[in-house]
């Protein structure tokens, strides 16, 4: 059987990786805001997780979340074109909500374009629900969707996972 992508947490180099994934999978159409050096900030942060999905040594798919006292906060999950509708972002998603379940987080918010009919799919299809719009969010041109997701008890996801 052919492993899929190797999960794993990011690592300082994959910062300016992740960051152009982010600028033209995620951002595309407003200004870059997420850099190298913020990336890597994330990376390097104690209350943040950003997880990869490697695939011949690249990186298929990542997800960047931060952590608060009981809730956490989806900041981008982003799968390489090739890479969709392979279970990647579910898969991340796991690591995610495993993780944070683990740090006693109860909820996770995330917020998507409003126009974004895949993405909203996707999270509803994750159990995300929607609660709101927040008009003019991005960047003051885009109004998001803003999505949470209850967390139940689960098991911790640690070190690398094959898929």
């Amino acid at each position: 059987m052919s492993v899929l992508a190797t999960l794993s947490l990011a690592r300082g180099g994959d910062a300016p990786e992740i960051a152009e994934m982010s600028r033209d999978l995620i951002e595309y159409g407003l200004a870059w805001s997420w850099t190298p050096a913020r990336v890597q900030h994330f990376i390097c942060g104690a209350a943040s997780t950003v997880v990869v999905a490697r695939r011949d040594a690249r990186i298929a798919a990542f997800a960047i979340m931060q952590l608060s006292e009981v809730t956490a906060h989806l900041n981008l999950l982003a799968v390489a074109p090739i890479w969709r509708r392979q279970g990647l972002g579910a898969k991340l998603l796991d690591w995610l909500c495993a993780t944070a379940t683990e740090a006693g987080i109860f909820r996770i918010n995330l917020e998507l374009r409003a126009e974004n009919a895949a993405g909203r799919a996707f999270y509803a299809q994750q159990g995300f629900q929607e609660i709101g719009i927040a008009p003019l969010y991005y960047q003051g041109r885009e109004s998001a969707l803003k999505m949470s997701k209850f967390l139940a008890k689960g098991q911790p996801a640690d070190g690398s996972q094959n898929l």
